[in-house]
């Protein structure tokens, strides 16, 4: 039954050739993209001009989410705010703010209990991870729980300043600031504050180096 069915499908792929190219599904998957975007932003706490974002987008807490100009999300995005959790019955009241032309390449996921600022001009790698939470308290009371079901807890807001350039498959963690111009490098765990002009990598993530002020421009 599936061999004919594949059969009849080439068929159908061959006649429609002409329409059906790849000039023209890349057309259709962009304005199918578009138009989920277009229905997730219209329900978020503010969006400002000129946003657009890739496949597979996910958001959860729309109404704790702010956006700002020039916003380019890229495939496999997670936006998550949770005001509450399983059945807890503990409420949070979430903040995730993201500044004007900030870049998220494919499969960012930022997950929101706190607070969450990225400043403007910030450039994310492939398979960033931002959380200012975790599954409990990390003590001896949270043994007895299995991992899904523990509270959620945060030690702090996380704040990425402006200009910040945050490497592939690195992960920012809870109570952490990361100053102005700042490079994690690729792999990194960054679980204490950063610098303003550093430039740190490894896990943890340590300073490499400070880039002197003249170097800025």
């Amino acid at each position: 039954m599936k061999k004919h069915l594949f059969k009849l499908i080439d068929f159908v792929s061959i006649l429609l050739k002409p329409i059906l190219n790849i000039r023209t599904m890349n057309l259709f998957r962009h304005i199918k993209n578009r138009l989920i975007w277009n229905s997730y932003k219209s329900n978020l706490k503010k969006i400002c001009k000129s946003s657009n974002c890739g496949n597979n987008l996910k958001i959860h807490g729309h109404e704790y989410i702010e956006i700002g100009d020039n916003f380019s999300g890229g495939n496999n995005l997670t936006l998550e705010c949770w005001d509450s959790y399983r059945n807890s019955g503990k409420i949070y009241k979430p903040e995730l703010i993201i500044g004007n032309n900030v870049t998220f390449t494919s499969d960012t996921q930022i997950s929101c209990l706190d607070k969450v600022v990225i400043g403007d001009n910030c450039l994310f790698g492939r398979y960033v991870y931002v959380s200012d939470n975790t599954h409990g308290k990390g003590d001896y009371s949270d043994l007895d729980i299995p991992p899904i079901e523990r509270e959620l807890s945060s030690k702090g807001p996380v704040i990425i300043g402006k200009n910040v350039w945050i490497g592939r498959c690195s992960t920012i963690l809870s109570g952490v600031t990361i100053g102005d111009n700042a490079i994690i490098g690729a792999n990194s765990l960054v679980n204490k504050d950063v610098p303003a002009n550093a430039v740190v990598a490894g896990v943890p993530a340590r300073v490499i180096k400070i880039v002197e002020s003249d170097y800025l421009g």
